[in-house]
């Protein structure tokens, strides 16, 4: 290990203040190690917005200094953003458990990444060096399997990452180490970051044999189909279901790109042991007995695009729900997601389905991250000097805070920090370091580039209140109008063809006047977006997207 006087430098471009986009950093004198690139998924208030990535400036600057990039499990809020991450920034090598490299891999490929990307699996007793850190892991209970906590040795501390984790003493698969962690903590732990996602939750987190048994009481109380859409990322409960289906002799269609790659990928590392005989293509389910057929579907969320939005609006053109069909949620509601949930829920209704959704009655699901007391076990468990709670809403990591406070950690010795805000660790000892860019970066389809907060605010009016362009010629060097305006509209309210006339007719009169005098193409533009925001708002109360569009001798000028 490499010792050097400069401090050690702690901060996330994710993942602090939201629940998504994790991405924290190390960073010494001569290198920087990155812990999980995850993506945010969009809400309804980002239109035409595919993923939400952090901006990674930061990294763009101490580009020579970047040595791994390190993935604690295989979620899309921890790996969905290595695809935009590597075409930016050469990562050398990427470090990440078996079912996760898994995955990367095809998400790489997928998204067609022709960048050369080394992939070292890892396990829990691998130990990792390089320069000055010593990076090694501990095993942890998550919704998804192969996850992991990370231990960083530095030269000035130990700093302890413990990922998505639940204390789960009766889990689908394997048990969290708690003896490592105690020993980690006996050890001694400087600085401790740690998940914050259930913190407003008393007591413990339900395990995941709880929700085992309501899948089971399900499938034997219903009689027509089932549908049971949960996160494709969901390994274990896509086990179980699967697993109990096949028990009560229904066939398996899947619905779902993801959902049927998480299970292809799961079966092929022995994590889901059905029969190749269980599964049916989903345009074979007419062939079978209402009561013999199972359907696993993306959608649990609510997103217009996946299948079960889709199955619910009818668009789907291989399952229509019948009277009688059961829906099966078995996620929670992410919040934010709310709205589209109820209305995919309404549609199944209004069809006919019956649906269950998270509740006292249907624990059709549990959480994979800890639950207060949980929190404590962890905090009491690696007793840290210091500690940073990550993972969470603003809310969440206060409350986290308070915990460890509770348990004696010094108030001064908390940090409820913000994307882009950084500690400095030096001699076992840690203070407030430089703050760094860290806003969103909005990802339009493909387009790596990211889309800026104007986009953004444009996108919004034109899903409320619509567009309307106004078309017109000019003759710059005479100073006259050679063709005149032309109203054009999209998604707006008003299809009244006399507003149309009359918006040709004031941006006509206005431009007139305007070019009766020597004038600007910025005046022309500003002239138009002024005189139709002003009259469509008085006669519709809305603000629609105004584009002025200028012709000037062949040109477009936008």
């Amino acid at each position: 290990m490499i010792v050097t006087d400069a401090p050690i430098s702690i901060y996330a471009l994710g993942g602090l203040c939201e629940v998504g986009k994790n991405t924290y950093c190390i960073e010494s004198e001569n290198s920087l190690i990155i812990i999980d690139a995850g993506v945010l998924f969009p809400g309804a208030d980002l239109p035409g917005v595919d993923y939400v990535i952090p901006d990674y400036q930061k990294l763009r600057n101490s580009r020579q200094k970047i040595k791994a990039l390190f993935i604690t499990h295989g979620h899309e809020d921890h790996i969905g953003g290595i695809p935009f991450l590597v075409q930016n920034l050469h990562i050398p090598v990427i470090y990440a458990p078996k079912l996760a490299a898994a995955l990367i891999k095809h998400k790489l490929a997928d998204m067609r990444i022709r960048e050369e990307v080394k992939i070292v699996e890892y396990d829990s007793d691998t130990i990792i060096n390089i320069d000055e850190f010593k990076v090694s892991f501990f095993y942890v209970t998550h919704s998804i399997p192969d996850s992991y906590g990370i231990v960083v040795d530095t030269p000035h501390g130990r700093i302890v990452h413990t990922g998505d984790f639940k204390i789960d003493l009766t889990p689908v698969g394997h048990k969290i180490e708690l003896a490592k962690i105690a020993k980690i903590g006996v050890e001694g732990v400087d600085l401790l970051l740690s998940d914050s996602t259930n913190a407003e939750i008393e007591g413990y987190t339900p395990s995941e044999t709880n929700v085992l048994q309501s899948i089971i009481d399900i499938f034997e109380g219903t009689q027509g189909r089932l549908i049971l859409s949960t996160f494709s990322s969901n390994i274990s409960r896509i086990q179980q279901i699967c697993q109990v289906a096949v028990e009560h002799g229904r066939k398996i269609a899947i619905i779902g790109r993801s959902m049927e790659h998480a299970v292809d990928v799961a079966r092929d590392f022995g994590y889901i042991k059905i029969p190749d005989t269980s599964f049916i293509p989903i345009n074979e389910i007419n062939n079978y007995q209402l009561k013999e057929v199972c359907v696993l579907c993306t959608g649990s969320q609510g997103e217009p695009m996946a299948a079960l939005s889709r199955i619910a609006n009818g668009e789907h053109k291989d399952l229509k729900i019948i009277p009688g069909d059961t829906v099966v949620f078995s996620s929670s509601a992410i919040p934010g997601n709310g709205i589209m949930i109820d209305k995919v829920v309404n549609q199944l209704v209004r069809k006919g389905a019956d649906v269950l959704v998270n509740s006292v009655l249907f624990a059709v699901h549990s959480s994979g991250h800890p639950s207060k007391q949980e929190l404590r076990i962890m905090l009491h468990l690696m007793n840290p000097k210091y500690f940073m709670p990550i993972h969470g809403e603003y809310r969440m990591l206060k409350l986290h805070g308070q915990i460890a406070e509770s348990l004696g950690i010094p108030k001064q010795n908390v940090f409820i920090m913000e994307n882009g805000d950084s500690l400095l660790l030096a001699k076992h000892r840690i203070q407030i370091g430089p703050h760094y860019p860290a806003d969103p970066v909005y990802i339009d389809s493909k387009d790596f580039t990211g889309t800026n907060e104007a986009v953004i605010n444009d996108r919004e009016i034109m899903s409320e209140d619509g567009m309307i362009s106004v078309i017109v010629g000019i003759d710059s060097k005479n100073g006259t109008i050679t063709v005149n305006p032309k109203c054009v509209t999209k998604a707006f309210s008003s299809n009244d063809e006399q507003m149309a006339k009359r918006i040709e007719d004031i941006t006509l009169y206005a431009l007139q006047s305007l070019m009766a005098n020597k004038t600007t193409f910025s005046n022309i533009k500003s002239t138009i977006k002024r005189v139709v925001e002003q009259y469509v708002y008085r006669k519709t109360e809305r603000k629609p997207l105004v584009i002025p569009v200028v012709m000037d001798s062949n040109k477009w000028l936008f």
